[in-house]
């Protein structure tokens, strides 16, 4: 199958660092964007080193940053500043991530960059965004879960709020950042095409914050507390309002997700597990019914899932069409035959900077066009791996223009 790419043709200088703009940069660069990742010279994005386990570059690093171009600039020098702009003339997009008011201290701001190219796109990614009494404040993905309402509703009832394992709020920014500048490349192309007239540059920025993305996230908590007055609770692994549905453990030891709330399914899934007195109960027709009892229905289905092993409950609940699932860990996951199916995991021999491991899986690239995954075509870039070939291929400096650059980047 060839590898399709609407986003070829398309150019994105990433300034951003961590995870937000670079799951932004991610996620174009996948679907054939050439993304040219700037990064400090020396240490480079500070996400090289989380989670590293070994060598000098993590594989969290590789898997954010897979599909880039590297190049290492000083955006704090005028040599730095000055390159970027020359590489803005020739891009579509810029993606950045700093605290609001950076790229204009160091000379970068919207005014800057519309300057020297009047079609560009800035999306910007800030922990509250661009305006506001909280803009200037830092912030990370932890502090806009829970300021977005998000982290208030994780964990159990009787115990503090606790944390998802992956840094969703940074992650579901950075979708919202790769979706505003797509929709602006849209934008920009249709009004061009229809009256040739450029977009205004307040249209052309995209400001994504990261409290406002995980808000966006929150379905009706904001409307049902303003027309109720209800403030939803924390409910451990159940869903507020809709049951059954829960983890439940299993005679081996093992957990399993089983979601049998809908009206016809909950039927069945009453007659699989031997309840049907639940299932014609006339009280527990509909879902706020079952939610009040939801306790009861917990005990009852617990209490069928502990008389099995974790894989014979789910054929039987795979038989009756009842929503079922084992909890599973990475062993499970790179072990799966459906994502295998869909090429969703992607194995590389990929060098950490101290050994290459040999057929390490990466997630992945999705959506899927054609019925399976994309190839990922390049891991996350080695630091500075292409900055000969951008200052040639993009800006066309001679090879004496880049020596001299290179040795301007070298540290003190």
């Amino acid at each position: 199958m060839t590898n399709v790419a609407p986003l070829t043709g398309v150019r994105v200088l990433e300034l951003g660092n961590f995870i937000a703009a670079p799951t932004a940069g991610r996620m174009l660069a996948d679907f054939g964007a050439e993304v040219i990742k700037v990064e400090r010279p020396g240490t480079g994005d500070e996400l090289r080193n989380w989670r590293l386990h070994a060598g000098s570059t993590s594989m969290l690093f590789r898997t954010i940053n897979r599909n880039k171009k590297s190049i290492v600039l000083d955006l704090k020098t005028e040599l730095g500043r000055d390159i970027v702009l020359e590489l803005v003339a020739h891009c579509d997009v810029v993606l950045e991530n700093f605290r609001p008011g950076t790229l204009e201290k160091w000379g970068l701001g919207p005014a800057e960059l519309n300057a020297v190219n009047p079609d560009l796109i800035l999306t910007r990614v800030s922990a509250f965004g661009q305006t506001g009494p909280l803009s200037q404040r830092p912030g990370f993905a932890a502090v806009a879960e829970a300021m977005g309402g998000f982290r208030d509703l994780v964990g159990d009832p009787d115990r503090p709020p606790v944390r998802v394992g992956v840094s969703i709020g940074d992650s579901i920014a950075g979708l919202y950042a790769a979706f505003g500048s797509v929709m602006a490349l849209f934008q920009r192309e249709v009004r061009q095409g229809r009256t040739d007239a450029a977009l205004e540059l307040h249209e052309r920025v995209i400001d994504v914050a990261l409290n406002e993305s995980m808000l966006s996230m929150m379905e009706s908590l904001i409307p049902d507390y303003s027309a109720y007055g209800v403030a939803r609770e924390r409910v451990g692994g159940r869903m507020d309002g809709i049951a059954p549905t829960n983890a439940y453990l299993c005679g081996d030891g093992a957990s399993i997700v089983i979601a049998g709330n809908a009206d016809a399914i909950y039927q069945r899934y009453m007659q699989v597990i031997g309840r049907d007195d639940l299932g014609l109960d006339p009280g527990l027709q509909n879902n706020a019914a079952r939610w009040r009892r939801r306790d009861e229905l917990d005990a009852a289905i617990g209490g069928w899932t502990l008389g099995l092993s974790a894989a014979a409950a789910l054929a039987v609940l795979e038989e009756a069409g009842v929503p079922s699932g084992r909890i599973y860990t990475a062993a499970d996951i790179c072990a799966d035959a459906q994502y295998e199916a869909r090429n969703m995991i992607q194995r590389f021999d990929v060098s950490d900077g101290a050994q290459v491991l040999p057929g390490v899986g990466f997630p992945g690239i999705v959506p899927v066009i054609g019925e399976r995954s994309l190839d990922i075509k390049t891991l996350g870039p080695d630091l500075g791996e292409h900055t000969r070939e951008v200052l040639s291929a993009v800006l066309g400096k001679s090879s004496a223009e880049i020596d001299h650059i290179m040795s301007e980047l070298q540290p003190a």
